[in-house]
């Protein structure tokens, strides 16, 4: 008889990181805010052998993301290069199920996704106006009562 491990740490286990985390001073420095206008400056060079036009285009507008800032960082041009093949490769009619998969993993791991963000711990610094509106106190909505809620439909009770 084999005995199989049980339980332990999986990588979507456990509630996801919370980034308004970033308000309480222990965990500030967990969090990579990355600027909202994104990597700015020259695309860098294409890692693989025969670039063609559609992974050209996917390459050059991935580089403008924020993301872009922490692969140029960890100098993961590679990574990035073999997630724009595969998912040019995902794109076409015949693609296997299973390249859409490894796609979205890839997906996650280079923070392209909402879970990958999370994961990597990065967040996309808020636009002035939004950081401005979020500052000032929230407006709240008076509570009503079911049967006031249900007066407000046309044709209700009441």
């Amino acid at each position: 008889m084999i005995d199989m491990p049980k339980g332990g740490a999986r990588t979507r286990s456990g509630p996801p990181p919370d980034p308004e985390a970033l308000r309480r001073e222990r965990d500030a420095g967990e969090w990579t805010i990355l600027p909202a206008e994104g990597r700015q400056g020259a695309t860098p060079e294409w890692p693989l052998i025969e670039l063609t036009d559609r992974e050209a285009k996917l390459w050059d507008r991935l580089w403008e993301m924020p993301q872009a800032l922490m692969w140029e960082r960890y100098g993961q041009d590679i990574e990035v290069a073999l997630y724009v093949r595969r998912l040019v490769q995902a794109e076409q009619p015949d693609a296997f199920v299973n390249l859409g998969t490894l796609v979205r993993q890839m997906a996650d791991s280079l923070g392209l996704t909402t879970p990958g963000m999370r994961a990597n711990r990065w967040r996309i610094e808020r636009p002035n106006e939004e950081r401005e509106m979020s500052a000032g106190p929230s407006p709240t909505i008076a509570p009503t009562s079911a049967r006031a809620r249900l007066r407000a439909v046309a044709g209700g009770s009441g």
